[in-house]
């Protein structure tokens, strides 16, 4: 016995340590690993059910593209409620649906330059004189004033959601037209309104800056005259002889459009033999019409369906409340249409705010996955 443990108070003798079979432990619960894995191999069917799987089969070898170059971009859900007049199933858009082009680059790759400026030159093929002024037409070879005027669509990916921004009543007030037109980006499309100031200057500047073109038309409202549109407006009961004069005149205030919009017409659009009449005219014209999607009783798309005529509907009005935050909402739900049907349209007038609210909605607009596009880009012409 050593000193230590004699002078070691009493029960305070030397512990003796345990020593635990720790390798036999971890073969242990590894063996249990190996067997549950094992097991549940074996009898699961599908061992990533619970992933989302999508399988889709190609008809056609593409030269160039491989496996590695195909991905799921993303799963669009549904939105419920009436989104308007572009996601109605009765809309025709089956039929006349998103038309894209490809512009090439010098070297050829296809993606295509941002288009800079469009031609502000009358093209001779589609316009012909009459007593008013020039009128848009369809030229011998077929091509029609949509096809010559409208601005190219730049695609780089097919599945990106576009929206198309149409700005009303440029030409009205000379500072909000010019504000517009400076700060705009050129696929914003802006329309014309027929009773403007300098409509041909107001053009030029458009069509140089890269903007396609529309012509407002002023419709019957339904509490006309104490709405009045202006003394060349399209009504009802107008004779088709008149009906057409008063359309010619119309016509003719502008150059260089790829189709119409009308100010105001609750009634006219409602109205389908009227509706039929103007939209026949519309189409020997070659002109595309959109719907300013402020009356849900408009037949101008089932109209456009049976005829076969480029048509688009606006969605959103942008600035029904002409307020910021309004308008921050209503680009909201803007972007949640494009989302869920792959296209949107949306109107707003040229106020400065809406006009600012636009500048700064559109900044990140590729980053937040959505491309803007003319209203011609969201047809089938």
């Amino acid at each position: 016995m050593s000193s230590e443990d004699l002078t070691a108070p009493l029960g305070m003798g030397k512990r003796r340590l345990v020593r635990l079979p720790f390798g036999l432990i971890g073969v242990g619960l590894l063996s249990v690993f190996v067997t549950t894995t094992m097991i549940w191999l074996a009898v699961v069917d599908d061992p990533l059910g619970g992933e989302p799987v999508a399988v889709i089969p190609l008809d056609a070898m593409v030269e160039g593209v491989t496996s590695q170059d195909i991905e799921v971009v993303e799963i669009r859900p549904g939105l419920a409620g009436d989104l308007g007049p572009n996601l109605r199933p009765e809309s025709g858009r089956d039929l006349l649906g998103p038309r894209y082009e490809m512009v090439q680059r010098p070297d050829g790759k296809g993606t295509g330059e941002p288009v800079t400026s469009l031609s502000a030159n009358p093209d001779t093929r589609v316009s012909e004189r009459s007593d008013y002024g020039f009128l848009p037409k369809v030229s011998d070879a077929g091509v029609r004033p949509l096809d010559a005027y409208s601005r190219p669509v730049i695609r780089e990916f097919s599945s990106i959601p576009k929206i198309a921004i149409i700005v009303n009543g440029m030409g009205l007030s000379e500072t909000g037209t010019q504000n517009a037109i400076d700060r705009m980006p050129p696929e914003v499309t802006f329309a014309l309104a027929p009773y403007g100031d300098d409509l041909d200057l107001w053009m030029q500047q458009a069509r140089s800056k890269g903007h396609e073109l529309l012509l407002q038309l002023p419709l019957e409202p339904f509490d006309f005259p104490d709405n009045d549109p202006g003394p060349h407006t399209l009504m009802v009961s107008l004779q088709p002889k008149e009906m057409l004069d008063r359309l010619a005149f119309l016509l003719t205030r502008a150059t260089n459009y790829v189709g119409t919009i009308p100010d105001m017409g609750a009634r006219f659009t409602s109205t389908k033999p009227s509706m039929q009449y103007l939209l026949e005219k519309l189409k020997s014209r070659g002109l595309m019409f959109v719907d300013n999607g402020t009356s849900s009783r408009s037949l101008s798309a089932e109209t456009a369906g049976d005829l076969r005529l480029p048509f688009a509907g606006v969605d959103v009005v942008l600035d029904e409340v002409p307020r910021e935050d309004n308008i921050d909402a209503k680009l909201l739900q803007l972007e949640g249409i494009a989302r869920s049907r792959g296209v949107a349209v949306a109107s707003g007038s040229a106020l400065p705010v809406t006009v600012r609210q636009l500048e700064k909605w559109v900044q990140d607009l590729e980053q937040r996955g959505l491309q803007l596009v003319p209203v011609s880009g969201t047809i089938d012409r």
